[in-house]
């Protein structure tokens, strides 16, 4: 057997392989005897049509079945010669197998490039300084407020004023097309709110419950229609109900309805303490991201493709299962499958990079992993929670393949701390950063 490797490119081979003709006609003579003792041909008993009755009958079949031997007799011996590992199923090129000819094929094989690491010290990156914000707790206790609102009945004889909750019947016809209505139909809108047709939260103002006024206003334009002539819709509204909303006082009482809080100071420090540390946690992520980048534009390497469509495939069920959580789909963000792996394959190729870098900083500087180091992941884990601890514990304990995942987990984190602690950064503003 010949065998020539010719090197496409850091992630690629080329294997060429040349069969000798006595292997090729030794394959196919055993697999026309084998098709012949099986074979059942009109006018003979099975096993006894003549073998050139056979050879022309099952040429396609025995080309198959040889061809089939003779890569799994060959081509990972070759493989295995050449000390080449490949990553996926090689794909395969071959010549028309002949009896009384050597067969000849080619594989074309990925391969995990070699990763030279040679600059990984030093690195430039910038962080965002953390800035305390107390207008987003103002804003947020704002918001819980809101959600914790009464809605109070007002008097028959209230008037519609900004700020209220009213329920409502309408009807729309166009003007000039009777044909064209709505129907009755019902809805409850916040004066204020700005989520009607402009126009129509005025027309409301002043009004008493049971009162029914009639008005024309603009209808907006439907999806394509933006050029057509602009429509007037005739409105006719019932006031069923007027309501004002009455936001709860930002006092200790408030506090102590949300929890172990004795006064709303309380509440305003462990929610500065909570944005704190989800602030601080965006921030590291954030530096971990642009030192990985920078320690890919230092160290550029090629990946293979198959690997990068298996980080496309783990993105894309990511992505799928958050959205399912959220009760969205890939059609509500207007992506499909080709799309997203379109959209996000840049970002793909640079997790597959900064993962193989990663991997050979952890082998170049010997990190490793002790039982401390595991106890510490699996108390962040248990965030806290010592029965949940407990069966954190016995899961990895128990489970190898678990724990090797997050063995590997921990060595990329420290690979990424010694990053962070050679670099050279920069800390900056988060306006700063933006406009970097």
């Amino acid at each position: 057997m010949q065998v020539n490797v010719e090197t496409v490119s850091t992630v690629q081979k080329k294997v060429s392989i040349e069969v000798p003709v006595e292997l090729v006609n030794e394959e196919i003579e055993k697999a026309f005897s084998a098709i012949q003792k099986k074979a059942k041909l009109q006018g003979f008993r099975p096993g006894k049509a003549p073998l050139q009755l056979i050879k022309r009958t099952y040429a396609d079949a025995m080309r198959n079945d040889v061809m089939r031997r003779l890569f799994q007799q060959t081509l990972y011996k070759a493989l295995d010669e050449h000390k080449i590992e490949p990553l996926e199923a090689p794909v395969i090129e071959t010549e028309l197998l002949e009896a009384g000819q050597p067969f000849k094929y080619t594989a074309l094989v990925e391969i995990m490039p070699q990763i030279l690491l040679n600059d990984y010290t030093g690195l430039v990156a910038k962080k965002e300084i953390f800035e305390a914000k107390p207008e987003s707790i103002t804003a947020e206790l704002t918001q819980m407020q809101e959600n914790m609102a009464q809605m109070i009945p007002l008097e028959d004889d209230a008037v519609i004023e900004t700020g209220h909750s009213v329920s409502v019947t309408y009807s729309i016809a166009v003007e000039g097309d009777p044909e064209e209505t709505s129907g009755e139909q019902e809805t409850t809108v916040e004066i204020g709110g700005k989520k009607l047709i402009a126009g129509l939260e005025e027309q409301l103002l002043g009004m008493k419950a049971g009162e029914t006024k009639e008005f024309t206003l603009d209808l907006p334009a439907e999806e394509g229609e933006e050029e057509e002539p602009v429509k007037r819709g005739i409105f006719t509204v019932t006031v069923t109900d007027i309501k004002r909303k009455e936001l709860p006082d930002l006092d200790d009482d408030f506090a102590q309805q949300l929890g172990e809080y004795e006064t709303i100071d309380e509440l305003r420090t462990k929610m500065s303490e909570y944005h704190e540390k989800y602030e601080q946690d965006r921030i590291d992520n954030d530096l971990k991201d642009r030192i990985i980048q920078a320690l890919i534009e230092k160290n550029p390497l090629d990946v293979p493709e198959s690997m990068i469509n298996r980080q496309l495939d783990h993105m894309f069920e990511n992505l799928k299962t958050r959205l399912k959580s959220q009760k969205m789909s890939l059609e509500m963000m207007g992506l499909d499958a080709d799309g997203f792996r379109a959209r996000f394959r840049e970002d793909a190729i640079n997790k597959v990079k900064g993962g193989l870098l990663l991997v050979a900083l952890v082998e170049k500087e010997n990190i490793t992993v002790s039982d401390d180091d595991l106890a510490e992941q699996y108390e962040k884990i248990a965030a806290g929670n010592p029965e949940m601890l407990d069966r954190i514990k016995t899961y990895y304990g128990s489970n190898n393949q678990a724990k090797q995942s997050i063995t590997a987990e921990i060595k990329e984190n420290k690979a990424i701390s010694c990053l962070i602690e050679r670099a050279e950064i920069t800390e900056v503003s988060a306006e700063q950063l933006k406009a970097a």
